[in-house]
Parts: C-alpha cells; sequence; structure tokens
C-alpha cells in the first residue's frame, strides 16, 4: 500500500513502525474471510483491510479521530486471526495498538465511555481489587432487569453476567520444595486468572514439579498490561512491562531459570512481545528482550519434555472426550494452537476440535464488557459449535476464553494444563463452566 508520510512525522518511532506495516498490505483482502466482525456485520471498514485504511488516513493527517473511526477501532477485537491468514507479514497486532493509542491521546470519549474505562483498568489488573468488586456484584444483579433497558448501561448489565455466583478461595501460598537439580522456572502470577481460577496456577505448579522444575514467583511482579494496551493506554502498559522486567531480571541474573512460564495465553502474547515495546528505551530494551526470549506458554513448555513417562496407569481420563477451543492468543497470536491438542492426545484424551476453530469466542480482555453485543452473538455462534461435538468438558488455554464459553455454552470448560495434571496423578478437574 502507498503511503505519504512526511519526513518530519517519520521521525517519531512509532509512526514509523506503522508506515512500514501499511506499506506491506496489498488489499489482497484474505484477512477478511477469517475476521468475525467483518463475518458478523459484513461491513468493510469492520475487518483488518478497512481498518488499515482508516487507520492509514488517520496517521497521515494526524486527523482527529471522530466518532465513526473510533466505533470500527473499537470494534477490532484483537483476535490476530487476520495475522495468520495475511500472506504479506502484515503487522496488524502492532498497527492497532498505535491506533489505539493515537486515538487515548487525541479523542475525546464521552463521559460515561470514559468513566468505565477508567474503572477497568484501575479494577482489573489488581487482583485484591477485583476480588473486593466481585463481592460487591451481588448487590447490583437485582437491578439487571432495570439497568438492561437503557442502552448505555449495557457494560455495565455485562459485568454483572460477567461475574462468577460464587468467588474462588485465593490461591495457594506456594512453598517451594527442596531442588530438584533441573533448574526453576518462574511464573506469571495474573491478575483476573488468579481470582476467577485458582486452580490454573496449582494444576501448574504440580506439572511442573513432576517435570523436575521448582517453580518460583517474582515478588513485585503484576498485570502483564495486556488490559490497559487494548484500550490505548501505552504509558500504563509500558509502566507494567518495566516493572516486570525488572521483577523477573533480579531472578533471571540468580542464574538457573529455565522459562518464564505463563498460563493465560493472552498473557504470553503481550509478555512475548516486551522486546518491541521496550525497543526504543535504552535502559530496558535488552532486559526486555532477555524475558520476551524465556517466555513460554504453559503447554508450549510441557510439550517441550516427554509427558508419556508421567501418565498414570488406569487413569480414568483415559478415552474421554474433550472439545478443544484454541485461544485467539494462542493459534494467532503466539501460533500454538495444536500444541495442547497434540499433548492432550498424548494423554490419550479424545480431542475434538469444533468448526470455526479460527474464529474469536468474543471475550478478548475487556470486549464482552464494551462490546457485548457483538461478543454476545460470537459467544453465542462458538457455543453452538462445540455442543455439536458433545465432549464431556471443553478445554482452553486462556481464561477468558474459559469465562466466556462456560457462560455461553453452559458446558464445564477447564484449561489443558488441568487436563494433563489430572491425567499424570493430580486432582479431577473442578467445573470451570463458572
Amino acid at each position: 500500500m502507498q503511503t505519504s508520510f512526511s519526513t518530519e512525522q517519520l521521525r517519531d518511532p512509532a509512526t514509523a513502525a506503522s508506515e512500514a506495516i501499511i506499506r506491506k498490505c496489498v488489499h489482497c483482502g484474505f484477512c477478511t474471510a477469517t475476521c468475525p466482525t467483518y463475518a458478523l456485520l459484513g461491513d468493510e471498514l469492520d475487518s483488518p483491510r478497512g481498518r488499515i485504511y482508516l487507520i492509514k488516513d488517520m496517521l497521515e493527517n494526524n486527523r482527529k479521530p471522530d466518532a465513526e473511526l473510533v466505533k470500527h477501532i473499537d470494534r477490532c477485537l484483537s483476535c490476530l486471526s487476520c495475522m495468520t491468514t495475511c500472506p504479506s507479514g502484515v503487522n496488524y497486532m502492532h498497527l492497532v495498538d498505535h491506533a489505539r493509542s493515537y486515538i487515548f491521546e487525541h479523542y475525546d470519549r464521552p463521559w460515561g465511555d470514559r468513566a468505565l474505562r477508567w474503572l477497568l483498568a484501575r479494577v482489573l489488573p489488581y487482583p485484591s481489587r477485583f476480588r473486593m468488586a466481585l463481592r460487591l456484584v451481588p448487590l447490583g444483579r437485582p437491578f439487571i432487569p432495570l439497568i438492561d433497558k437503557i442502552r448505555a448501561l449495557a457494560p455495565i448489565t455485562a459485568m454483572l453476567a460477567l461475574a462468577p455466583r460464587a468467588l474462588p478461595s485465593r490461591p495457594k501460598e506456594h512453598v517451594p520444595r527442596a531442588s530438584h537439580g533441573r533448574g526453576r522456572v518462574l511464573m506469571l502470577k495474573g491478575c483476573a486468572e488468579q481470582v476467577l481460577r485458582p486452580q490454573y496456577r496449582e494444576a501448574s505448579i504440580r506439572l511442573l514439579d513432576r517435570l523436575g522444575y521448582d517453580v518460583a514467583f517474582a515478588g513485585e511482579e503484576g498485570c502483564c498490561g495486556a488490559l490497559v494496551q487494548h484500550m490505548g493506554m501505552e504509558r500504563d502498559a509500558l509502566a507494567a512491562a518495566r516493572r516486570n522486567v525488572d521483577a523477573w531480571c533480579q531472578e533471571i541474573d540468580r542464574g538457573d531459570v529455565a522459562a518464564i512460564v505463563i498460563t493465560a495465553s493472552g498473557c504470553g502474547t503481550v509478555v512475548k512481545d516486551y522486546e518491541y515495546l521496550l525497543r526504543d528505551e535504552p535502559e530496558y530494551a535488552a532486559k526486555a528482550a532477555r524475558c520476551s526470549t524465556l517466555a513460554r506458554d504453559i503447554s508450549e513448555f510441557v510439550a517441550q519434555h516427554e509427558l508419556g513417562p508421567l501418565l498414570i496407569e488406569n487413569r480414568p481420563s483415559r478415552g474421554m472426550v474433550i472439545a478443544y477451543h484454541p485461544a485467539c492468543s494462542l493459534q494467532h497470536g503466539q501460533r500454538l494452537g495444536d500444541v495442547p491438542k497434540k499433548l492432550l492426545l498424548q494423554a490419550d484424551f479424545e480431542v475434538r476440535v469444533p468448526d470455526e476453530a479460527h474464529l474469536c469466542c468474543g471475550s478478548a480482555g475487556t470486549y464482552n464488557i464494551l462490546q457485548p453485543a457483538i461478543a454476545g452473538k460470537l459467544a453465542a455462534r462458538k457455543a453452538d459449535r462445540i455442543v455439536m461435538l458433545g465432549a464431556s468438558l471443553v478445554a482452553t488455554s486462556n481464561i477468558g476464553c474459559a469465562m466466556q464459553i462456560g457462560r455461553a455454552s453452559g458446558l464445564p470448560v477447564v484449561h489443558v494444563v488441568e487436563l494433563l495434571d489430572w491425567a499424570t496423578g493430580g486432582p479431577s478437574p473442578r467445573d470451570g463452566g463458572g
């Protein structure tokens, strides 16, 4: 795609990076075939190609974003299915992230939207605040029928509906065992996941222990920054990345760290991108690259080892039918979609993958709150195809997908690592349907 950015504009590193991405687009339209919002809405401007045109025009002309442009960018799920399909290697993820930060800086959102985004950014990435907010949800549920009548309050209805009926106990404090000698792995504590599904961490620790690794947590580490980055809050996202890089490098410098293991694939996609996010910061560029190189999804790390010897005899899981939902962040963001499936097959599960597995379930971080109508349609579409498989359980690799699919399908949804833990001697997974 031809561009006409000025020399002055290209002195800005973010604009120069976006210009290079835009120039790779050849208008082929392959991305429209796999874009969830285009599949639902049929509007060219709600496809990656259409959004690239909008972003190009906005950035080239230093245009102040208007409501129409923002609407189409906001509708993007950042599922990255377009990047899997694109034959030209267009890094749409980096482009849309830049567009969102530009919008955040130059567009005055309506006060209600602005307040909601501020609230999400100040609550969800902080486990203690998130847990407290969930304890208040029962007070709001009786008012859902009233709130639901006011269209502008749809995100509030979505938040109340998505919240679990019962809040799990806090994650068990991890007490490291005597050193196995195989090395240590650092595990991302995460934010929403440790509140909503603490069993993911517990299953991961047990499995890594059987593989011969000591699990450690970096004390000052926090949210990966994905949530605020996808809302255009670039400063907050970079601050989160720096904090985590500092925390992990302290542990890495002690030696013997084999990997930074991440149980939420959405977080893993962002952590693996820290090298790019902090590339222009001399103090952090090398350290961020070091962390990104060590980052592994839990299934990716387990797949590097021989699982067979750990499988227990006469395991009740053998032959169980599992519907596997490859999270977008894993299959498109990290290109690891088949890895969990292969592990489940090694553990003798019968694995069934639904039709349209490449399409997003509609969770996408805070998307199911900020865009509840589209998210609801995508969730129903995904649930219909999963239910058709006749599986006992649904397995996935991302907390958002688990919550979204569980609510839409009524089926128990568990993390892939819970099933692998079960097959190697751990407890039967709890109902993850929420």
